[in-house]
């Protein structure tokens, strides 16, 4: 029989779906977890962000991407020719690296050093340097030998004050020679840097053993400080070797080096030279989303492809990431992001991912699927629809 309370208890139904089925249409947008969301659709007014190239030459530059419309920027194979030679202008605008390639020269003696002299045949002006040790700075201490003062004079019997410094040994000895003939007929004399003390390039970073090391008479190369050192660390970026030199610091890519078949060992370092190697900790990107190991990853001498970083991430989720949905976000020039995208709906996208090139501190974020979010609501709803039919089969009783 139709009662007004059944109708009550009818029309109490009716009304708990319709405000279920109102909220979860409304409630898509409040889904649990994150979401591009309106960032998708640059001319929303929920998007805060002004994602266009120019206002930002600097990151535009830095990718070629000058010119672009404003939105998130479609990886497509044309941005990835400019992305390319976008870097090959990058990496030329710095200082020359042609300014510390040298050829080998001989030492100078400076101040500092340590001089083993013989006079043959006059025992008694011999001075040989005895009881040498390597102290913890690098630099051989001589206990006696003739020292090269601040003025970068000698005292040497007969002769008195002698200068020496700039000079070679063989320079040296020529020298020495022709002022000690004025004393000695045809003097015959050996001299040798016995203690170099004078040059010394500093060290710090991702090395085993960073501090002073000092430059003798064999000519120190890049790969010859580094393996002084005792190699790299775990840790060290091979693309970030900094070398100051006259208050001007270069940037060296080893890696680049190799794969342009430049040798390292051409890099000749000077007197008071500053080397660092920098950390791969400072190259890091973010994978995030709806990929299967959400990482923090460590680019592998300053490069990693967006593929290289989903396939890191363990892929995208197959159950939940929208493949169509790929996001790189970029920190821009003025502190708001450059947005790219990809679609990856298919296999022949994953090409363009491994030929895009990620900067460090990249964040890459896979969205969810339109109906795992729509799912998530679901799940959020569903408690409080229980509890209102609870209720309503309560208030029946």
């Amino acid at each position: 029989m139709f009662t007004l309370n059944s109708l009550n208890f009818r029309s109490s139904k009716l009304l708990t779906l319709f405000l279920t089925l109102s909220t979860i249409l409304g409630g898509c947008a409040y889904a649990p977890g994150q979401s591009m969301g309106d960032y998708k659709n640059p001319s929303s007014p929920a998007n805060p962000w002004s994602i266009t190239t120019q206002r930002a030459p600097e990151g535009a530059q830095l990718l070629g991407l000058q010119g672009l419309p404003e939105g998130p920027i479609s990886i497509t194979p044309a941005l990835i020719r400019q992305q390319r030679s976008a870097k090959l202008l990058v990496n030329n605008a710095g200082p020359d690296l042609t300014r510390l390639f040298g050829v080998a020269k001989p030492y100078e003696i400076g101040f500092g050093d340590v001089l083993s002299i013989v006079v043959w045949g006059h025992p008694e002006l011999a001075s040989l340097a005895t009881g040498g040790g390597v102290d913890g700075t690098g630099v051989v201490a001589v206990a006696s030998g003739y020292n090269v003062n601040t003025d970068g004079l000698i005292q040497f019997p007969f002769i008195g004050s002698i200068k020496l410094t700039g000079l070679t040994e063989i320079a040296a000895r020529d020298k020495l020679t022709k002022s000690l003939a004025k004393f000695i007929k045809d003097p015959e004399i050996s001299l040798r840097v016995q203690a170099f003390r004078s040059s010394r390039v500093y060290v710090e970073g991702e090395v085993r053993t960073p501090g002073m090391q000092a430059i003798n008479d064999v000519p120190l190369s890049l790969p010859e400080l580094l393996g002084r050192t005792g190699g790299l660390t775990v840790l060290a970026d091979r693309s970030s070797v900094f070398v100051t030199r006259d208050s001007v610091t270069t940037r060296i890519n080893l890696a680049d080096l190799e794969r342009q078949k430049i040798s390292p060992g051409s890099i000749l370092l000077s007197n008071k030279d500053s080397v660092r190697v920098g950390s791969r900790e400072d190259s890091k990107v973010f994978v995030l989303g709806e990929v299967s190991r959400p990482s923090t990853l460590l680019m592998r001498d300053g490069r990693m492809s967006l593929g290289e970083a989903l396939g890191d991430a363990g892929g995208i989720s197959q159950i939940t990431g929208d493949p169509r949905q790929v996001y790189v976000l970029r920190n821009g020039a003025a502190g708001t992001p450059d947005i790219f995208h990809l679609d990856a709906g298919t296999t022949v996208s994953y090409a363009l991912a491994g030929n895009f090139e990620l900067m460090p501190r990249d964040v890459v974020f896979v969205d969810p699927s339109d109906l795992v979010r729509f799912n998530r609501v679901i799940s959020l709803l569903l408690p409080s629809t229980q509890g209102v039919n609870s209720a309503i089969d309560i208030s029946k009783k």
